[in-house]
């Protein structure tokens, strides 16, 4: 099975000539269908550049970004954006639903943009509703869900489209110890009964201890590359703190 994503020698450059400053340098890898990876760096590394360009958010200055054999580095801006609503999904840490719209309604957005038919809406919003146990919050506001079921809202609205890469940037940065425990285990049964396929960029070694893989990325290079393999997440935690140590004075601003 070919690879959802494959980063190729990607680079991206702010900048003028007197003062170029590499955000991404000279970048590779791939993720296979239904993994969960991690991406860790320091404040500044890069981290956050890398996944501006996987979403089309931003453009790389040289080097390619395949998903599923597409080169979106290729893709007029048209393209782009019914690429971004048709192969990619997003959870944000401030769920990003709308107000004036029920739980249905914020999920079936997407699908309404793609004009699928409303049946058919029906049907993929009640089975991904079961699945994350929301079939009883469908017809109601953001304001009358807890935040847990926001989280679960905002996750079935990611996954609605089948996308085929889930992107999530400090999922947990502005959540409580409780909350942020809460969609860390929304993702991990995203990824474990969806075989959603994860990307996401964190600061948090607890966090990074849900995905499978992990990739530090220090001055715009990767540094290392943690496998989970069949550690236990307190097993992989510590593990991904040796790798925190290892960045040195970099350490203040990943923990």
């Amino acid at each position: 099975m070919k690879p959802v994503l494959v980063v190729d020698k990607i680079q991206k450059y702010y900048g003028n000539r007197g003062n170029i400053t590499k955000a991404v340098d000279n970048i590779s890898f791939s993720v296979e269908h239904g993994e969960f990876v991690g991406v860790m760096g320091p404040s500044g590394s890069g981290k956050t550049t890398l996944l501006n360009c996987i979403s089309t958010i931003d453009t790389v200055t040289s080097g390619h970004i395949f998903i599923n054999d597409s080169d979106i580095t290729t893709l007029k801006k048209g393209d782009l954006s019914k690429f971004r609503r048709e192969e990619l999904g997003f959870i944000f840490q401030d769920f990003n639903l709308l107000d004036t719209l029920n739980a249905y309604e914020n999920i079936a957005l997407a699908l309404t943009i793609q004009k699928v038919k409303p049946d058919t809406i029906d049907k993929r919003i009640k089975e991904v509703a079961h699945k994350l146990n929301i079939l009883d919050v469908l017809q109601k506001y953001p304001y009358q869900m807890s935040g847990g079921q926001k989280q679960r809202v905002a996750s079935a609205r990611a996954l609605i489209t089948n996308p085929s890469l889930i992107l999530a940037d400090e999922p947990t940065g502005a959540l409580d110890s409780k909350s942020s425990r809460m969609l860390l285990d929304t993702m991990e049964h995203l990824n474990q009964e969806f075989n959603a396929t994860i990307m996401m960029v964190t600061h948090d070694a607890f966090t990074a201890s849900y995905a499978h893989r992990i990739l530090f990325i220090k001055d715009g290079k990767i540094f290392n590359e943690l496998h989970r393999g069949n550690d236990t997440r307190k097993a992989f935690f510590s593990r991904i703190m040796e790798v925190v140590t290892l960045l040195g004075g970099d350490i203040s601003n990943v923990l």
